[in-house]
């Protein structure tokens, strides 16, 4: 493993970019669009890094992550979810194959819960009344950095 390998320095980015994205989120109830953007545009040298061909790989690649991006615009015009959250979202789907896409989205949603759950119950402490938001981009954070770790720790097998 070579640090200055690209596919030991693009997960690190992207982990790195998480981390900011969730933490941004938590303080401020917001993710910068650049940092979506740079997620999504740095997409493309990970396809390059794994030899990734035009066809059918790539276009697979785009093709899952507009259907994922779909569906959670839908959540975001019912009022249910964030734009930023939609856009991290979107973003990743880009960096993932659809197996450890489906375990992120299936990590992110119980995350989720666990963050609603323990919000709700900061609420309830501290008798807070209003609109509740829930920092999504928490739990999305989170269930990336669980799967992005498999690109740099599977290469010590």
């Amino acid at each position: 493993m070579s640090w200055g390998n690209p596919s030991v320095i693009l997960p690190l980015v992207l982990g790195a970019l998480l981390l900011s994205c969730g933490i941004e989120d938590a303080r401020l109830r917001t993710i910068a669009n650049w940092k979506n953007a740079i997620i999504a545009l740095l997409a493309p040298l990970w396809w390059w890094t794994l030899g990734l061909s035009l066809w059918p790989d790539v276009a697979l690649q785009i093709g899952i992550a507009l259907l994922v991006f779909a569906f959670f615009f839908g959540a975001f015009a019912l009022g249910q979810m964030g734009g930023g959250d939609v856009k991290l979202i979107g973003a990743l789907a880009l960096w993932f194959p659809w197996s450890a896409l489906l375990g992120l989205l299936v990590m992110m949603s119980l995350i989720g819960g666990v963050v609603t759950i323990v919000i709700a119950v900061e609420r309830w402490w501290r008798r807070r009344q209003g609109p509740v938001e829930i920092p999504y981009g928490v739990a999305i954070a989170i269930a990336g950095l669980i799967t992005v770790r498999e690109p740099l720790l599977n290469q010590f097998t």
